[in-house]
């Protein structure tokens, strides 16, 4: 028998989490990509056959991206030097051309086996990659599917094969085409989310091959890999807090695992030593930054978090009461996804603000009936939405929801403490992206938001919105509310 031990190192969704944090008692030094890379490094000098591999969403996240719309993110990845990427859905943020020349950017291979330029039935990216390692050919494919491909399924050029069903057959056809005698191992890179990792892996035939499959998107903390059709499925949470680890022994004759060990590795100060020349050259990135950015716009009361996204956060509440404000609406709906820190304040920066709401988008006003209103809530509300995967919510401090997680169903819903009445009509405000996902995302179509006639852009540009609300409210408090309430 012909062995071989190999290390694959994997990181998902790391969103622009470039720099060190304090945490904890003792003040320790968590994260960032200085003490990531330090212990890439270290362990490229220890083991003899190593792997780093990245399952999408290198960028969007934070100012130093936004500010460079990905560039910094992708000279910094230069320099973390990856074996192979997959891509995510927040690397098409900046739109497509900006991709392809973010692509040209990397020193590294991206892999994707299921998006396709429609006209010409051409996939848009390489669609699979053979490594050789050590005697030992590793094949490595990437796959999307629709169900993260909100603002890609706008685009009228680039289409894809991307229900989970059609991206099963595209890897089989890499699979029959590419996975022959002398491949050794075959890794599948998703962007799709832990469940549909799952719900894929049944999928697959198992005379394919497929050995791993290395997801993101639903930043899944696992304790250990899911093993699904033979094949070991992991991910490794979010940002640059851990990494994933694994030891594998890979058996050349049956060109099969033998044996393996997984770990989520924290990524601390005890850890490693920090990359130096990598902190240099974050920290040039990060001057320019706090220059142009660094200048305060208002204080809290106390800091306002945003933990979860599939719960009512301090947070949320502010972001939904001052957009609520604006728009002068009932109901104010803003994508929790669209918040992107977990915690902000007491002292809030143009900086701070920048980073916790990234995306700008236009606010539209919408009147609906009541008994459509009661269909959003119970459509988003519902236990297969907050699963990591779905798109949830922040809402107004005039809404009170309440679900029934025995019943499955949404059981009241109230407006300024007076129940929703189904052929009444309310208001509604709702970012551009989430009334382009209207059907998908509320279970309400354009078509019944624009019936009525009465629709109005309240604003362009939600984060001007924002910091104005912001820089004209000193001492700003929120608490949980009881906004959204989930009854056992």
């Amino acid at each position: 028998m012909k062995t071989k031990k190999f290390t694959i190192l994997h990181s998902n969704d790391m969103h622009g989490d470039f720099l060190a944090e304090v945490s904890g008692e003792k003040g320790k030094l968590i994260g960032g990509l200085a003490l990531l890379s330090g212990y890439i490094n270290q362990v490229r000098k220890e083991e003899e056959n190593v792997f780093y591999v990245i399952s999408g969403d290198m960028v969007q996240g934070s100012l130093i991206d936004a500010e460079y719309k990905g560039i910094s993110t992708m000279e910094i990845m230069n320099y973390l030097a990856p074996d192979v990427v997959a891509l995510g859905n927040h690397e098409f943020d900046y739109g497509l051309p900006h991709l392809l020349f973010l692509e040209k950017m990397a020193n590294f291979p991206i892999v994707n086996a299921n998006l396709y330029i429609k006209k010409y039935n051409k996939r848009l990216m390489n669609p699979y990659l053979i490594v050789k390692k050590a005697g030992f050919d590793f094949l490595f494919t990437g796959i999307i599917t629709e169900k993260v491909m909100d603002s890609i399924s706008l685009d009228k050029t680039v289409g894809s094969f991307i229900t989970l069903e059609e991206a099963s057959q595209e890897i089989g056809k890499i699979c029959n085409a590419y996975k022959k005698d002398d491949i050794d191992l075959t890794v599948i890179l998703t962007h799709i989310g832990f469940e549909s990792d799952v719900a894929l892996a049944k999928m697959l035939k198992p005379e394919w091959g497929v050995d791993l499959m290395i997801g993101g998107h639903s930043h899944t903390v696992l304790e250990k890999p899911e093993k699904v059709n033979n094949i070991l499925i992991t991910q490794a949470g979010v940002g640059s807090d851990q990494i994933g680890r694994y030891d594998i022994t890979v058996d050349d004759d049956t060109n099969s695992i033998v044996d393996y060990r997984w770990q989520l590795i924290p990524i601390d100060e005890n850890l490693a030593k920090p990359d130096k020349k990598l902190e240099e050259f974050i920290n040039s990135f990060k001057d320019e930054v706090d220059r142009k950015y660094q200048t305060i716009i208002c204080k809290f009361s106390e800091e306002l978090t945003h933990p979860e996204r599939e719960v009512e956060t301090t947070l949320g509440n502010l972001i939904a009461d001052a957009m609520a404000e604006s728009a002068e609406c009932d109901v104010m709906l803003v994508g929790s996804g669209s918040i992107r820190i977990k915690k902000m304040g007491p002292v809030v920066t143009l900086k701070d603000l920048l980073a916790c709401f990234p995306y700008d988008d236009s606010l539209s006003r919408y009147q609906i009936k009541g008994k459509q209103l009661k269909r959003i809530f119970n459509h988003v509300m519902r236990a297969e939405n907050r699963n990591g995967e779905g798109e949830c919510y922040q809402i107004n401090n005039k809404v009170k929801a309440v679900y029934s997680e025995k019943d499955k169903k949404l059981i009241s819903l109230s407006i300024e403490n007076k129940p929703v009445e189904d052929q009444k009509d309310y208001t509604v405000c709702l970012q551009g992206y989430h009334f382009n996902k209207a059907q998908d995302f509320l279970a309400v179509s354009q078509e019944e938001f624009l019936a009525l006639g009465k629709n109005k852009v309240v604003t362009t540009s939600a984060q001007e919105v924002l910091e104005e609300f912001l820089r004209n409210n000193q001492n700003i408090d929120r608490k949980i509310e009881d906004r959204l309430v989930y009854k056992k």
